[in-house]
Formats: C-alpha cells, sequence, structure tokens
C-alpha cells in the first residue's frame, strides 16, 4: 500500500528487490509497461513505484 504526500492511499507494485521494500520508506512514481495483447495488440501501460 502506497500513501501519497496528500494522504491518499492506494494499492500498488513497488519495483525493486523485495529485501530493499521497508515500511514508511519514500517512492516515486514511474510509468511502466504492463502487458499487452499478442505482437501487435494493444499495449497497457500504468503506474508503478520505485525507490525514491
Amino acid at each position: 500500500i502506497i500513501e501519497l504526500d496528500e494522504g491518499t492511499r492506494m494499492l500498488s507494485e513497488v519495483v525493486c528487490k523485495p529485501e530493499e521494500v521497508s515500511e514508511g520508506m519514500k517512492v516515486r512514481a514511474v510509468f511502466r509497461k504492463l502487458g499487452e495483447e499478442g505482437e501487435e495488440g494493444i499495449i497497457y501501460y500504468g503506474t508503478k513505484f520505485v525507490p525514491a
């Protein structure tokens, strides 16, 4: 669960090694590829988080 500076909480993926994740760590949002529908289909992008 990510808590944004304004207090909003959201469920999202933190992209790093599991042992690097800790409660209260600072993160920043990044735009990443989430998946695609075949080689010529739609590509889906979304927000993930990385250590700040």
